[in-house]
C-alpha cells in the first residue's frame, strides 16, 4: 500500500464517517479515521479466514475467559499488516503528530492481569497460525477499574474506555441470545424443563484480531448485557421514571464491571451472573454455528474444541449437557460425554481460595436446574470410580474446579512446575483416577506485541543482525548468539536500552513529575497486587537497602530506581494495604537528600497494556519474586527476559524454565524451592524465627511499626506488621535474607556494565522458546486436535 493510498482512505473516513474536514479535525478524529482506514484492511482477510473455515469444515477452537486484556488495537493491527510506516507517513502529512495520534486511544481494561493478556496473546498467535477460532468473553462497560492514588492510598473510579465510540468492533444483532435466570425446574412428563423466572439478552460486539502479515483473521465476540424489554412506558408516564428504566439498568449490571467486590452476597451473585451469561450465551452461539453446517450432534467433539481459561467459565459443563440433554433429547450420559470430549480446562491457579466455590443455595436460586446436572455428573463420576476421595459438590458448595476437571476431557497446567504441583496438590485425588487428563502448555507472549510493537529499537537490531522472517519463528533469536561476541552488536544492544530508559525517564517526568535517572538500574516489578507475589517483600527489602545506604554512604551501592505496578482487588484489604506501604516510603525515600541520589521509589498509577509497553523495554531487572509454588507460570516474566531484563527471582512456575533457557549465570535465583516452603509453613514460629535471625529485617518491620513511614501513625499498618511477626503464610521472612543477599550479588553485577549488557542479550537470544505461537501448536497438537489452514 501506498502512503498516498492510505491518507486517501483516512480522509475519507475523516470526511463521511468522522464528519469533519482537516482544516477542522482533532487528534480524536485523525485517530479514529487511521483506525477506521486500518480495519478496512482487515475486512477482506477476515471474510476469506471466515470462507476457509467453513469450506475445510474441520474444527474451531471456542477460548472462553472472562479476561482479554488486548489494551490499544490500533498499532497493534498496523504492525501486524505491516503499515507502521506508510500510516506515520499518512498522518504526518495531513498534519498530526503520529506518536500523539496512537496514544489517543484508549487502553480497553478488560482483564487484571496475566489471565487476561495471556488470552490476548493467544488469539494473536490462533490468527497468525491459521488456527480458525474464536475468543467469547465479556464486553464490560467499564472494565476493570482506573486507579489513582489519593495520600497513597489506592482509589478506584470507573473505566471509560467506551465512553469514546470503539472503532474495531461490529455489532451483530442478528447475533443475541436469550439468557435465563432463576425460576423453577418442572417435570410434566418425567423430562426436566427449566422455566427462568428473568431473561438478559445476550448482545454480540465482534473484533476482528488480525495476525502476523495480515494471512488470517480470528474473531473475538464479547457479550454486553442488555434488558429484554428495555423502557416501561407505562411506568414512565404514571412518572415512575427510575423504574421505567430499572430492568435496563439491571440487566446492564451484568457486563459494567469486571470482578465486582463479592465479599457480599450480592457481589457473588453477580460474579456468579457474569459467568454463566457469557458462557451460555457462548454455548447457545457455538450450537448455532454448528447446527448450520451439520444435522448430527454427535459430531460436535469432531468439530468443536471449547477451552475454558481458569474456572470462571466452568458453568459450561452442565450448560451444554442442559442443552444437549434438555433441548435436543440427547440420552444423559452420551450428553455429558460429548461435552466432556468438546471441553479443555486450563488451570491457573494453585491457590485453593481461587478456585471458584459457589454456595449450594445461591447456586439453586441462580441456576436450580444446573445444580441438578452437576448433583447428577458428580453421581456418575462417584459410581464409576467408588475410591474417589472428593467430589464436586459437598459442605453446601459447589466446587467449580472439581467440576471443571471431571468435565474436561484435557486439564493443563501452564508451566513444567505448575503442571506437576496441579498433579500432586489441588487435584492429587483427581489425577490419581485419571493419570493421562493432566499435560502441560508453557505459557507463551506475542513477539508482535512485546517485541515488535513494544521495542521498536530492540526490533531493528535484531532484524539487522539475524534477518528476517523472526517475528513468526521467534526461537531464530538463538541466531543472535554469536553476535553476542560482536562489539558493535553489544554497542547497538546497549544503546537500545539506554534509549528506552530515557523515553521512560521523560515520561515519568512528563506524567507524574518523578524525575529518574536513566544511568541508575532499573528494578521493576509489574503484577497484580497479591500477598503470594510478594511486593511486600521487595519495599521491605528497599527500606533495609535506604538503611544500609544511609548507614555506609560510599558502601557498593548500584544507583536504583524502584518502579512498581499493579492494581489490588477492591476487596482485598492487605493488598491495598501493601500498596498505601509502597507509596508511603517512597514518599520518605524519595525525599532524603542522603540516599535520592543511589535509591528512588517509583508507582505510577493505573497499570496497563501500554504502561507495561513503556516499562518492558526499559528494565534492567525484572522482579519474580513469588513464594514457591504459588505462581503458575507468569509471562511477565518471558516479556521482561524478551526485551534484555535480567531475573531475580525463586524456582516458581516459569521461572525454572526460563532460568533453564537463558543460563543459571544469568539470572538471579534466592529462596526456598516448593518442598522447601511446604516444610517451613510446618514450622511453628517460622516468622518470628526468622525475624529474629535477620537484624535489617526487624528493623525495617519496626521502623513500620513504629510509624516512621507514616507520619508517626503507628496503627497504620498494624495488620501488615502482625501478619509478618505472627503468620507470614506466604514465607516473606524466612525468604528475606536470600533474597537480600541475591540482590547485592546483582548490585555487584550491574557495576561491570559489559558483563551485565552480555547476560541481558543472551536472555533476549535464548528466549524464542516462551512465543505464544509455541504455546497454541502445543494446545492444537495436544488438546484441541485443530490443524492450521495457512
Amino acid at each position: 500500500m501506498q502512503d498516498a493510498d492510505l491518507r486517501a482512505e483516512t480522509l475519507r473516513h475523516l470526511q463521511f464517517s468522522l464528519g469533519k474536514d482537516l482544516d477542522h479535525a482533532q487528534i480524536y478524529d485523525m485517530r479514529m479515521a487511521l483506525s477506521l482506514a486500518v480495519r478496512d484492511r482487515i475486512i477482506t482477510p477476515w471474510f476469506a479466514s471466515t470462507k476457509a473455515t467453513y469450506a475445510a469444515q474441520g474444527k474451531r477452537v471456542y477460548y472462553l475467559s472472562m479476561e482479554f486484556l488486548i489494551g490499544r488495537l490500533l498499532e497493534d493491527a498496523m504492525v501486524n499488516l505491516g503499515l507502521m510506516a506508510e500510516a506515520r507517513a499518512a498522518v504526518e502529512a495531513c498534519g498530526f503528530d503520529f506518536t500523539e495520534v496512537l496514544a489517543d486511544e484508549p487502553d480497553a481494561a478488560l482483564g487484571n492481569g496475566g489471565l487476561g493478556r495471556l488470552a490476548a496473546c493467544f488469539l494473536d498467535s490462533m490468527s497468525t497460525l491459521g488456527c480458525p477460532g474464536h475468543g467469547y468473553g465479556i464486553r464490560y462497560e467499564h472494565g476493570l477499574f482506573q486507579q489513582r492514588f489519593e495520600d497513597g492510598v489506592q482509589i478506584e473510579e470507573p473505566e471509560e474506555w467506551l465512553r469514546q465510540k470503539h472503532a474495531w468492533e461490529f455489532e451483530r444483532p442478528e447475533a443475541a441470545h436469550r439468557i435465563g435466570f432463576g425460576g423453577r425446574v418442572v417435570k410434566p412428563n418425567g423430562a426436566a424443563i427449566w422455566e427462568p423466572a428473568e431473561f438478559v439478552l445476550a448482545q454480540a460486539h465482534d473484533t476482528p484480531v488480525i495476525g502476523w502479515r495480515g494471512r488470517w483473521a480470528n474473531t473475538l465476540r464479547l457479550w454486553g448485557a442488555q434488558a429484554v424489554h428495555g423502557f416501561d412506558l407505562a411506568a414512565f408516564n404514571r412518572g415512575d421514571y427510575v423504574g421505567a428504566t430499572a430492568a435496563e439498568a439491571l440487566a446492564r449490571t451484568i457486563s459494567r464491571v469486571l470482578y465486582p467486590d463479592d465479599t457480599s452476597d450480592s457481589g457473588k451473585e453477580l460474579r456468579l451472573r457474569q459467568e454463566f451469561f457469557f458462557t451460555s450465551a457462548s454455548l447457545h452461539d457455538i450450537l448455532r454455528r454448528f447446527r448450520s453446517e451439520y444435522e448430527d450432534l454427535r459430531l460436535l467433539p469432531a468439530k468443536v474444541a471449547i477451552q475454558l481459561n481458569d474456572t470462571h467459565p466452568a458453568i459450561a459443563g452442565p450448560e451444554l449437557v442442559r442443552l444437549l440433554h434438555d433441548v435436543h433429547g440427547l440420552d444423559f450420559d452420551e450428553a455429558e460425554e460429548i461435552s466432556r470430549n468438546c471441553l479443555g480446562y486450563t488451570n491457573h491457579t494453585l491457590l485453593p481460595e481461587a478456585l471458584e466455590r459457589w454456595p449450594e443455595w445461591l447456586m439453586a436460586r441462580l441456576l436450580p436446574r444446573h445444580l441438578e446436572i452437576i448433583a447428577r455428573i458428580d453421581e456418575n463420576h462417584a459410581r464409576a470410580h467408588p475410591g474417589r476421595n472428593v467430589g464436586i459438590i459437598g459442605d453446601g458448595q459447589v466446587n467449580m474446579g472439581e467440576l471443571s476437571f471431571i468435565m474436561a476431557h484435557k486439564v493443563n497446567g501452564v508451566s513444567a512446575l505448575h503442571t506437576e504441583l496441579v498433579k500432586s496438590t489441588v487435584f492429587a485425588d483427581l489425577h490419581r483416577l485419571h493419570p493421562d487428563r493432566i499435560v502441560n502448555q508453557t505459557n507463551g507472549v506475542t513477539p508482535r506485541r512485546w517485541i515488535v510493537a513494544a521495542n521498536p529499537r530492540l526490533r531493528h537490531l535484531i532484524g539487522e543482525a539475524i534477518g528476517p522472517g523472526w517475528v513468526a519463528d521467534l526461537e531464530r533469536l538463538v541466531e543472535l548468539e554469536p553476535h553476542v561476541a560482536d562489539a558493535g552488536f553489544m554497542a547497538g544492544f546497549a544503546e537500545a536500552k539506554l534509549a528506552n530508559k530515557d523515553a521512560l525517564a521523560h515520561w515519568l517526568r512528563e506524567s507524574h513529575g518523578v524525575a529518574v535517572n536513566p544511568e541508575a538500574m532499573f528494578d521493576i516489578q509489574i503484577k497484580r497486587i497479591h500477598e503470594y507475589k510478594r511486593q511486600h517483600m521487595n519495599i521491605l527489602e528497599t527500606i533495609a537497602l535506604w538503611n544500609a545506604i544511609r548507614a555506609d554512604p560510599g558502601g557498593p551501592w548500584s544507583p536504583r530506581v524502584k518502579i512498581f505496578g499493579g492494581k489490588a482487588a477492591p476487596g482485598y484489604v492487605m493488598a491495598k494495604e501493601i500498596i498505601h506501604l509502597i507509596n508511603d516510603v517512597a514518599r520518605v525515600i524519595n525525599a532524603d537528600p542522603k540516599t535520592r541520589d543511589l535509591l528512588q521509589v517509583v508507582y505510577p498509577p493505573n497499570y496497563n497494556v501500554t504502561m507495561a509497553e513503556r516499562l518492558i523495554p526499559a528494565a534492567d531487572l525484572s522482579e519474580q519474586i513469588s513464594t514457591a509454588g504459588k505462581e503458575a507460570s507468569g509471562t511477565g516474566n518471558m516479556k521482561f527476559a524478551m526485551n534484555g531484563a535480567l531475573t531475580i527471582g525463586t524456582l516458581d512456575g516459569a521461572n525454572v524454565e526460563i532460568r533453564e533457557r537463558v543460563g543459571a549465570e544469568n539470572f538471579f535465583l534466592f529462596g526456598m524451592t516448593a518442598d522447601e516452603v511446604a516444610a517451613r509453613r510446618a514450622v511453628e514460629g517460622h516468622a518470628r524465627e526468622a525475624i529474629a535471625a535477620s537484624p535489617r529485617l526487624a528493623e525495617a518491620i519496626d521502623q513500620i511499626a513504629a510509624g516512621v513511614f507514616s507520619d508517626g501513625d503507628v496503627n497504620r499498618y498494624s495488620s501488615l506488621v502482625d501478619n509478618l511477626r505472627h503468620h507470614d503464610y506466604f514465607l516473606v521472612c524466612s525468604d528475606f535474607d536470600s533474597y537480600w543477599d541475591a540482590q547485592r550479588r546483582v548490585d555487584a553485577a550491574y557495576r561491570e556494565p559489559q558483563a551485565w549488557m552480555r547476560a541481558a542479550a543472551l536472555n533476549t537470544a535464548r528466549s524464542g522458546w516462551f512465543s505464544s505461537d509455541r504455546t497454541i501448536r502445543g494446545y492444537m497438537g495436544d488438546i484441541w486436535g485443530a490443524t492450521p489452514l495457512i
